[in-house]
């Protein structure tokens, strides 16, 4: 398996988190409420590849910039 290496700045980090935490919410609001079970099974396996990425993302972006990296909140302060 090959990697595939990426140099992002802090904004753009949290960005990509920002897209790939709203995905996991969609995909698994779907698993939740379908009644069919070859989406839930498809959605369930992206969902399951999506969580594998995520997880150690979030953890290093909270590791280098902090949580204010996740915290995707448009309030003002």
């Amino acid at each position: 398996m090959s990697n595939f290496h990426l140099e992002l700045a802090q904004s753009e980090l949290k960005i990509v988190l920002e897209a790939l935490t709203e995905m996991e919410a969609r995909k698994s609001a779907i698993c939740e409420t379908s009644d069919n079970e070859d989406e839930i099974a498809d959605i369930g396996n992206e969902l399951i590849e999506l969580r594998l990425l995520l997880k150690p993302l979030r953890e290093r972006a909270i590791n280098e910039y902090g949580n204010n990296i996740v915290n995707f909140s448009r309030e003002l302060l």
